[in-house]
C-alpha cells in the first residue's frame, strides 16, 4: 500500500506548519538534528495542531465553480477561498456516487480495499453500515485530542447500527442517517446522534426512510446544518476540533422528479429565462457559496484563522436528476462524464484547502491525490497516526509549499458495481477504464483531459503495465463480488 509517515516526518512536518519564519525548516531532515532539537519539534506539534474543518458538497461539478471556470453562476466566497489558500487540479473523490465516496474519505482506502464499495441500500432505513472496529478519521482524532462532530449527510450506517456516527468516532452528529432520507431538503425530521428531531415541514408519505415530497415546507434542512456548524465553532473555539460538514446541496430530492432542486428560493436567478430545475440548481450552489462565506468569517471572527485548516471539494461529479440538465451550466466543465461514470466528470471534483500563513495564497496545484489521501495527510497534522495499510499518500508537503518531498501515487484506483463492475485507473499521464464487458479504454491526460480519443490501440506497453495492476488492485468482498 501507499506511503505511511515515520514519526520524523511527523515532526518535520507538524514543526514546519508551526515555524513562524515559513515553512523552509521543511527542507531539513530531522534526522540530522539533535534530540534536543526532536524534542522541541514534538512540543511543536502540540502547540501548532490545527483546527480542522472539511466541508463536502454533494453532486457539485468540477465546473460549477467559478475558481474552476463557472461563468454563470456566482461563487464569490469559494473562489475568495481559493485566492487565500490552494486550489487543486488534478483531485478525485472516492468514487462516483456518495456512499462509497465517503467510505474512502473516512477510511483512507480505495474502492478495491474500502469496505463500502457502492450504494448498498438497507431497509427501513440506511446503507450497508461499516463494522464495528473500522479505523476511522474522526476516531483517529478523537484519539489526538480533538473534539469531532459530523454536521450532513452521513450514509455510512442507519439508526442503531454499527456504523452510526457516534460509533464510529463522532462525539456529535446532526443530519441525516440514510442518503434516502437526504433526497428531501424539506424532511419532517432530522437526527440529532441518534435521536429524532421533529420539523415543521410536513411530508405526506408513509416511507419508513423519510424519503417524500413535503407539502408543507417551512424548514429548509440545509440552513439548519449550516446554523448547527456555527454553533460548534463558537461552543468549540477554545479546544482542537474536526468539523465534518457533509452538506446536501445541490443534490436533487429523486422523489420530487422534475422538481427536484428544492431550494426556499432562486435569489439571484429567480428572473432569468431558463428552465425551473435549472434556476434551482444555480440558487443551490449560491447557497452553498454564502455558507462558507458564513463559515470562514465566523472563523475569523473568533480568532481562529491563522490555525484553522478548511477544506472544500465535493463527493462525486454533477448528476442528471431533479430535472437538471448538467450541459446547462457546464457542469462538468472540461470533463466527460458525470455522476455514476468513472471518466473524469464523474469523479475529477475540486478541492481547496485554506489555511492562512501556512498554505500559499493563490497557489495551484496539479499534484495528483485522491479521498484516501486525507487520513495520512490529517495524521500528520494533527499528531496522531494512521493506519499502515492506508492507501493513501500524506499531502502535507504539497499543502505546505515543500512539493520536492511529496511522495506520489504510481496508481489511483476506482470501481463501481451498479452496471457490472467497472474499473478505472490513473497512471500518471494515463488514465484507463476498463469496461463490465472487459474492454480496456486508455486515455493520455495530458493531451485530451475530456477522454475523447481512445488510444489503447496505439500503446500496448501501457495496457500491459496497467492490466498487470488491475489484476492486484482489489480484495473480494462478499458485498461487492467481481
Amino acid at each position: 500500500m501507499a506511503w505511511t509517515p515515520t514519526r520524523r516526518e511527523l515532526l518535520k512536518l507538524a514543526a514546519a506548519s508551526a515555524a513562524t519564519t515559513g515553512i523552509a525548516g521543511c527542507a531539513r531532515s530531522v534526522r540530522d538534528e539533535p534530540a534536543e532539537a526532536s524534542e522541541e519539534m514534538s512540543g511543536d506539534v502540540a502547540a501548532s495542531r490545527p483546527n480542522i474543518i472539511f466541508i463536502l458538497a454533494d453532486d457539485l461539478g468540477y465546473g460549477e465553480l467559478g475558481c474552476y471556470g463557472q461563468t454563470v453562476i456566482q461563487t464569490p466566497f469559494i473562489d475568495q477561498m481559493a485566492a487565500e489558500g490552494m486550489r487543486f487540479t488534478d483531485h478525485y473523490a472516492g468514487s462516483t456516487v456518495c456512499a462509497p465516496s465517503r467510505c474512502c474519505l473516512m477510511t483512507g482506502l480505495h474502492t478495491g480495499h474500502a469496505y463500502v464499495r457502492g450504494n448498498k441500500e438497507i431497509q427501513p432505513m440506511g446503507q450497508l453500515p461499516l463494522p464495528e472496529g473500522t479505523a476511522m478519521l474522526p476516531k483517529m482524532l478523537q484519539q489526538a485530542g480533538y473534539t469531532t462532530a459530523l454536521i450532513g449527510k452521513w450514509g455510512l450506517g442507519g439508526p442503531g447500527s454499527s456504523g452510526a456516527p457516534n460509533s464510529q468516532g463522532f462525539d456529535y452528529f446532526f443530519g441525516y442517517l440514510c442518503q434516502r432520507h437526504a433526497h428531501n431538503h424539506y424532511p419532517a425530521f432530522l437526527f440529532r446522534n441518534e435521536e429524532r428531531v421533529p420539523l415543521r415541514n410536513v411530508v405526506e408519505s408513509n416511507n419508513p426512510d423519510g424519503t417524500g415530497v413535503a407539502t408543507s415546507k417551512v424548514e429548509y434542512a440545509y440552513d439548519l446544518m449550516e446554523a448547527e456548524a456555527l454553533e460548534f465553532l463558537d461552543a468549540n473555539k477554545d479546544r482542537p476540533f474536526f468539523l465534518y460538514l457533509a452538506v446536501t446541496l445541490p443534490h436533487a430530492n429523486n422523489e420530487a422528479g422534475v422538481n427536484g432542486m428544492e431550494v426556499p428560493d432562486y435569489g439571484d436567478y429567480a428572473n432569468k429565462d431558463w428552465p425551473q430545475a435549472e434556476k434551482g440548481r444555480a440558487a443551490m450552489i449560491a447557497r452553498l457559496d454564502r455558507g462558507v462565506g458564513r463559515i470562514l468569517r465566523r472563523v475569523k471572527n473568533l480568532g481562529l484563522d491563522e490555525n484553522t485548516l478548511v477544506f472544500f471539494t465535493s463527493d462525486n461529479g454533477p448528476h442528471r436528476e431533479g430535472g437538471s440538465d448538467p450541459n446547462f451550466f457546464d457542469s462538468n466543465g472540461p470533463l466527460r462524464g458525470t455522476k455514476r461514470d468513472l471518466y473524469e466528470g464523474g469523479i475529477r471534483v475540486p478541492l481547496i484547502a485554506r489555511w492562512p500563513g501556512r498554505i500559499e495564497a493563490g497557489a495551484v496545484s496539479d499534484h495528483i491525490s485522491a479521498f484516501w489521501d486525507f487520513f495520512p495527510t490529517l495524521a500528520i497534522l494533527s499528531g496522531g497516526e494512521a493506519p499502515a495499510d492506508t492507501d493513501g499518500v500524506c499531502m502535507a508537503p504539497t499543502l505546505l509549499g515543500v512539493s520536492r518531498k511529496q511522495k506520489q501515487h504510481e496508481f489511483l484506483y476506482w470501481e463501481f458495481h451498479e452496471r457490472g463492475l467497472a474499473q478505472a485507473v490513473r497512471w500518471g499521464q494515463w488514465k484507463a477504464i476498463r469496461l463490465p464487458s472487459g474492454t480496456v479504454e486508455l486515455y493520455d491526460l495530458t493531451t485530451d483531459p475530456g477522454e475523447t480519443k481512445d488510444v489503447a490501440a496505439d500503446h500496448a506497453d501501457v495496457l500491459v503495465k496497467i492490466r498487470a495492476y488491475l489484476a492486484k488492485a482489489r480484495t473480494e468482498s462478499p458485498y461487492w463480488p467481481a
